[in-house]
């Protein structure tokens, strides 16, 4: 990743004027990255975001609804990532005004809405940082703006699954706990309790609680109040930009290139006979 960060502004640049003079090229470009995604090198992901941004502000509309769906699960990942700057440079798309304007079409909404609110809602209760929180909430207002019959019905099939979730884990434990019992009735229960102490056990559902499963939702009020637009200028630090035809310009790279100098003289080839 080291030496991808070196070039990676001018390879992605490249790629971009690609897809200006060849629309058509859009999807294959799109799938190629999505199927390359780093799985465990943060920074790298991060820099896939940028290259995958700078690709959506050049794509046409009917090559974007090729492409939503792949793409909307892979950014659902990214906002649920541990790592927030992964999760943070995922939820900047929905500041870039072009993205928008695609995803707040009827169709696209239809479509990218389901996929992404499990990942927002379960996130902007569960993420460990705030500023992830504040995001989060930013682009539930946006898809609220967008379509609120659209939203509401998401939000209702949310808290519906997760109630049917929660009462396949209650089913689970109960089954566990008869079977624990039917096992303390073993004569020989206290000896192999003994051995296998460090083993999973029933404990292994305790996980499940009230609040987990009573299914509350969204409370639009805090919606409106926690999603204030976050300005993209002030919040997004360092992005490799490559809009559209401008060129980028990275120092550290820009040096080696002017030393560089062509081989040929060093290069001698037998003459031909």
């Amino acid at each position: 990743c080291k030496s991808l960060s070196i070039y990676h502004p001018q390879l992605a640049y490249c790629v971009v004027q690609f897809l200006e003079k060849d629309s058509s090229l859009t999807e294959p470009v799109v799938h190629s990255l999505l199927r390359f995604w780093p799985k465990v090198h943060s920074p790298k992901e991060v820099m896939f975001l940028n290259e995958l941004e700078e690709v959506l502000d050049v794509i046409e509309p009917q090559e974007f609804s090729k492409i939503m769906v792949p793409l909307f699960k892979q950014l659902a990942k990214c906002v649920s990532s541990p790592h927030f700057q992964v999760a943070e440079r995922a939820l900047y798309y929905w500041n870039n005004e072009y993205i928008m304007s695609l995803v707040s079409d009827d169709n696209n909404a239809a479509v990218i809405l389901p996929i992404m609110f499990p990942a927002l809602y379960k996130n902007s209760k569960n993420h460990w940082n705030k500023t992830i929180h504040g995001l989060i909430y930013n682009a539930l207002k946006l898809f609220m703006e967008i379509n609120q019959r659209l939203f509401d019905e998401c939000s209702q099939n949310y808290n519906r699954e997760r109630e049917e979730e929660a009462e396949r884990l209650k089913r689970k434990l109960t089954l566990w706990e008869g079977i624990e019992r039917q096992a303390r009735l073993n004569p020989n229960y206290n000896a192999v309790n003994d051995q296998l102490r460090h083993t999973v056990s029933a404990p292994v559902f305790s996980h499940i609680s009230k609040e987990g499963c009573n299914g509350d939702s969204f409370d639009v009020d805090q919606i409106k109040q926690n999603g204030a637009r976050y300005d993209k200028n002030n919040h997004i630090h360092e992005r490799l930009a490559m809009w559209r035809s401008e060129a980028p310009h990275d120092p550290g790279t820009e040096k080696p290139l002017d030393e560089y100098r062509r081989p040929d003289k060093y290069l001698k080839s037998l003459p031909y006979e």
